[in-house]
C-alpha cells in the first residue's frame, strides 16, 4: 500500500465537477457521490493534486484530502453497501 488518501470535493460548476470526477477516476475508486479512495505513490499524489488544482476555482470550489495511515485503513468500517477499497496502486497514464 502506498498513501491511502480519501478525496472529497464540492464543485459548484457541473463542467468543472465532471472534469474533477474524470481526473479522479484515473487515480482511485469512486465510493460515494463526491468521494474517492486512492492508494497512490507519493509522486502520483502530487501529480493528482496539481491536476485538480488547475481544474477548480478556489473561491468557489473545494477539494479535501484525508491521508489515512495503514492501521487507520485496516480499522475503517462501512455500514450498509460497499467496502473499503482494497486495490493496489492505480496506474497513471
Amino acid at each position: 500500500m502506498g498513501l491511502f488518501i480519501v478525496v472529497s470535493y464540492d464543485i459548484v460548476d457541473d463542467r468543472r465537477r465532471t472534469k474533477v470526477f474524470k481526473t479522479l477516476e484515473g487515480f482511485g475508486a469512486h465510493v460515494q457521490y463526491s468521494v474517492f479512495e486512492c492508494d497512490l505513490k507519493p509522486e502520483d499524489f502530487e501529480r493528482l493534486r496539481k491536476r485538480l488544482k488547475r481544474l477548480i476555482k478556489p473561491k468557489e470550489d473545494q477539494i479535501r484530502y484525508y491521508p489515512l495511515c495503514k492501521s487507520c485503513v485496516e480499522r475503517a468500517t462501512v455500514e450498509g453497501i460497499g467496502s473499503i477499497t482494497k486495490v493496489g496502486p492505480f496506474k497513471i497514464v
